[in-house]
């Protein structure tokens, strides 16, 4: 398991109950996860003593209760700053597990000694695309909200990269791809975090388990000649460690040679010492 272990403004204090006790920078915050199937004892005084707890209703979604929380808030990721706060559906516009990510792709970009293109596909408030700039790349930030890519523009701000070389596009990542492909541009390398259900801004319907596989394929014609990695994140249960690899060695490895491997994502639990699965990853790399 890949381990995003390197925070300091963000842990996971515990879990119990499908609910999960996180410290967000000076806030402590109660969330519904889906993966904790079990029930342990709440003794971390946070269970009480929270700013933020997440109500998952019955009849599906649910709303916040909040104490002593503000609006919005800062924390950071070494030199990278994040603005946060409560909006639907349990999220905060971070996921922290992520980080496991940024630092191998970062460490693959300073050290590559050549200029190179990153596409963020799904790119939502920017966490990778800050995290590549930062590394020296050349990023394209797509999704298909325009409130996300607004998010992220003000998290690069706030990062010190208003001015790195980042092209924010509020737009379907299918259809871009395929103009893409069209107009002959290419990248070194390419990161997507494809929601498992989602529409475009022209309605356009997006399944996972559908379309993940075409959308693969489709995306190796626009890498270089010479890329450098190619990264994709699951949040559905269906889409295994194994079965991200097995697409990227059918679509990628066919094509340019390299290795991948693919496993869970996951963030330490500082009460007790094990990891809270968070979802997968798989990695293509040239080398």
């Amino acid at each position: 398991m890949w381990i995003a272990d390197n925070w300091k403004d963000y842990e996971v204090i515990d879990t119990s109950s499908g609910e999960k006790l996180e410290r967000w920078g000076d806030y402590i915050l109660v969330r519904p996860d889906p993966q904790v199937i079990w029930k342990t004892p709440k003794k971390e005084k946070g269970w009480k003593k929270m700013n933020g707890h997440y109500h998952r209703s019955h009849k599906g979604g649910g709303e916040w209760e909040f104490f002593d929380l503000p609006e919005s808030w800062q924390i950071h990721y070494k030199d990278l700053t994040f603005n946060l706060k409560p909006f639907s559906f349990k999220h905060t516009g971070l996921f922290p597990e992520q980080a496991t990510n940024w630092d191998w792709f970062s460490d693959k970009i300073k050290k590559a000694g050549r200029p190179v293109k990153v596409l963020n596909l799904f790119a939502y408030t920017g966490g990778a695309t800050l995290a590549c700039a930062a590394a020296g790349a050349q990023v394209t930030h797509v999704d298909a909200s325009k409130g996300m890519v607004t998010w992220a523009k003000e998290n690069a701000k706030s990062s010190g990269l208003e001015d790195a070389p980042i092209r924010w596009l509020v737009d379907d990542c299918v259809k871009f791809v395929e103009r893409e492909i069209r107009r002959g541009n290419k990248y070194d390398a390419i990161i997507m975090d494809p929601p498992s259900y989602g529409r475009g801004p022209k309605g356009e319907i997006w399944k996972i388990e559908d379309n993940i596989h075409q959308f693969i394929s489709l995306c190796t014609k626009i890498l270089s000649d010479n890329p450098l990695f190619f990264l994709i994140n699951s949040y559905t249960t269906g889409l295994a460690p194994a079965v991200l690899t097995y697409m990227i060695e059918c679509e990628i490895v066919s094509k340019f040679g390299g290795s991948v491997e693919s496993s869970e994502v996951g963030l330490p639990v500082s009460s007790n010492g094990l990891i809270l699965p968070c979802g997968a990853s798989g990695r293509w790399s040239a080398k």
